[in-house]
């Protein structure tokens, strides 16, 4: 038998090997292999017991069936040319502006990110955005596809939701839907400006010249429409869900699952085409990523960090709110924000910390990822998205914008934060 800090130890060690290669991707390995390799490393090396891997493993249940939903949607409105029909009528609403092009798509991610989560938007939006910037004969796409990455976190904490990280945090003491908005509301507001107008001083130089007016908008299928409609009521459905406290992950599976049917038969597409089409392996990626943190919690850091926390609130709930926040929001970019969300939100629970101090936590999880390429999944995506076009950015080129984009935003959504407290 170990010793209990030998035993900790190797936990840290495979814990810390798995998120680097779910960041870093060694071989060109999907992320879900690093992360179940690691989960199953534990209990192969008889360092978590298996009922508390299987633990782990359920504590994600409402996790996955939201992506489970949010992923058939965001295939139905790609399949259909939901996103590529609404990318095309901002071009043209352009006019010819790469200002006017920029604006549009800001509004376009938002919107998507605020219905859909950040990783439809950096999924699904960034191909669109893409063709829509080529159609334009846009000088370079890097502005408007920046555009998806940014606004794919800045508007993450809007409605619950719009970042699965927040089902992660709140857990079951998910707030209203009145009093999510009430926190969370001017915050987002501050974000999504403040990502706005850094984003723009940063892009102003690529902005400037004429883009194309001739640009021709594809037809909407009936199959698009009602992707469209079924997107739509699952948003109200969601915030309905919200507003009465209830778990999102079974309505979003559920209306995901009926959207499906309804397109495919309008559609008459093979759902075999459907299936393909979704990312399955961020299920096994999530999964193992919580068996990590379960093992974590077997070495008692979340405990620790539950006991930092509550001492910290005692002094002062507003200090440790901003530290939590800032503190965080650097973490992401060095461990990836589900994990840290995972970790996060099991400490923040454990201490019964007051909202202030949670909803800190939520938006350093959120809105700390713009500050690299590493910080989300969402943006790891969105690399992967990319790269499927052909493009790709740099590192060091997007933590020179992410450098000046979210620091103001972290700091003006905190400040905001507190005042709604």
């Amino acid at each position: 038998m170990l010793d209990i800090s030998v035993q900790a130890d190797l936990i840290w060690t495979i814990t810390a090997l798995a998120t680097l290669g779910v960041i870093v991707r060694p071989f060109g390995w999907p992320e879900a292999i690093w992360a179940t390799a690691g989960a199953v490393a534990l209990v192969a090396c008889r360092l978590l017991p298996p009922a508390e891997a299987w633990r782990g493993v359920v504590r994600g249940t409402d996790v996955y069936l939201f992506l489970t939903g949010m992923m058939l949607l965001a295939e139905l409105a790609r399949a259909e040319g939901l996103f590529d029909w609404l990318a095309a009528h901002a071009a043209r609403g352009a006019r010819g502006s790469p200002g006017r092009l920029f604006t549009l798509t800001y509004i376009v991610g938002v919107v998507v990110t605020v219905f859909l989560s950040n990783d439809a938007t950096a999924v699904v939006l960034t191909p669109a955005v893409a063709a829509a910037a080529r159609a334009a004969a846009a000088e370079t796409a890097l502005p408007y596809l920046l555009i998806c990455a940014m606004v794919a976190n800045a508007g993450s904490f809007v409605l619950p939701i719009s970042n699965p990280a927040n089902l992660v945090i709140y857990g079951a003491h998910m707030p209203p839907l009145g009093a999510w908005l009430w926190r969370f509301g001017v915050p987002s507001l501050a974000a999504i400006l403040a990502t706005y107008g850094a984003l723009r001083v940063t892009q102003r130089r690529a902005l400037r010249g004429a883009l194309a007016t001739d640009i021709a908008a594809p037809t909407l299928p009936p199959g698009g429409w009602c992707a469209a409609l079924g997107l739509g009521a699952t948003a109200l459905l969601l915030m309905l869900a919200s507003a009465r406290g209830w778990p999102l992950g079974l309505p979003t599976c559920l209306a995901g699952l009926v959207t499906s049917v309804a397109v495919l038969a309008v559609s008459r597409r093979n759902p075999l085409g459907l299936v393909r089409g979704v990312s399955w392996g961020v299920l096994p990626l999530v999964a193992g990523l919580f068996v990590l943190v379960q093992g974590l919690d077997h070495t008692g850091l979340l405990t620790r960090l539950g006991e930092m926390l509550r001492a910290g609130t005692r002094g002062s709930a507003v200090g440790t709110a901003w530290g939590a926040g800032v503190a965080l929001a650097a973490l992401c970019n060095v461990v990836n924000n589900l994990p840290a969300g995972l970790i996060s939100g099991v400490a923040v629970q454990s201490a019964h910390a007051p909202d202030r101090v949670t909803g800190a936590v939520l938006i350093g999880i959120d809105l700390g990822p713009n500050l690299s390429v590493t910080g989300s999944l969402a943006t790891i995506l969105w690399l992967a998205a990319l790269k499927r076009e052909g493009l790709s950015v740099s590192a060091w080129s997007f933590l020179r914008v992410g450098a000046l984009v979210m620091p103001p935003a972290l700091l003006l959504a905190l400040a905001a934060l507190q005042v709604a407290s």
